[in-house]
């Protein structure tokens, strides 16, 4: 009989992303992106948390929970090779696996209390959907967990970001303080790796807005950038 044990959250984070579209494939991509790490009530107890604020750094541990499935495939298609070869589940870092757990170092910006909600992480940097459940918060130990000389495998580096052309005009639409983050989510090219017609609009939520843009030759052009409508709000 297999062995099974039961994990709970221990925490969900409040990012801009309510979506899965847009978000950065890696953690650390876009440092200006802020997130909010808000214990769930059991674990409200600012011991929990006693000493961190001394760390730099964090490791989240949590549950693509988007991508929760019966059954698993021993091989996925990396969209860093195009969607166009398939590779072992554990040779990469697809959120289609027997257990549909991530592991994201972030920036911890500050440890501190909050009158409704206990102790909360502000962080940066992370890649992480809105309401994500985390099963785990560890310090970061850069003389372990930093190897200078590890090797990348099929993805020894970050993709080439594309140049980023957004009018004036439809940037002071986002709040100042955003304004940053969508660019650099932007410049790292949201769009699956295999779609690549010119033509497109393709359109992202982010911050409560919703961002449309086209892609061409390096360069991302943003096109409207509007108020998020909600679910089944009529067009």
């Amino acid at each position: 009989m297999p062995e099974t044990r039961a994990m709970r959250p221990i925490a969900r984070i409040h990012s801009q992303f309510p979506g899965k579209f847009g978000i950065p494939r890696q953690s650390g991509l876009v440092p200006a992106l802020r997130a909010t790490v808000v214990l769930e009530p059991a674990f409200r107890n600012p011991d929990a948390l006693r000493g961190l604020e001394g760390f730099s750094h964090i490791w989240l541990l949590w549950e693509f929970s988007q991508a929760v499935r019966e059954g698993w495939s021993p091989t996925v298609r990396p969209p860093r090779l195009g969607g166009n070869a398939r590779l072992g589940v554990f040779a990469t870092r697809s959120p289609f696996r027997p257990n549909p757990i991530g592991l994201s170092p972030v920036r911890l910006e500050a440890v501190r209390q909050d009158a409704r909600l206990g102790p909360v992480l502000d962080v940066s940097g992370a890649d992480l959907m809105d309401g994500t459940p985390i099963f785990d918060i560890k310090p970061y130990l850069p003389y372990v967990d930093c190897i200078p000389d590890a090797a990348g495998g099929f993805a020894p580096g970050p993709a080439e970001v594309l140049q980023v052309a957004c009018p004036p005009e439809l940037l002071a639409r986002v709040p100042a303080e955003s304004r940053e983050a969508l660019l650099g989510v932007l410049a790292q090219d949201p769009r699956p790796r295999y779609q690549k017609d010119p033509a497109r609009v393709y359109a992202m939520d982010f911050a409560g807005l919703t961002v449309r843009f086209t892609a061409a030759d390096g360069v991302l052009t943003v096109t409207e950038i509007s108020e998020r409508r909600a679910c089944g709000e009529a067009l």
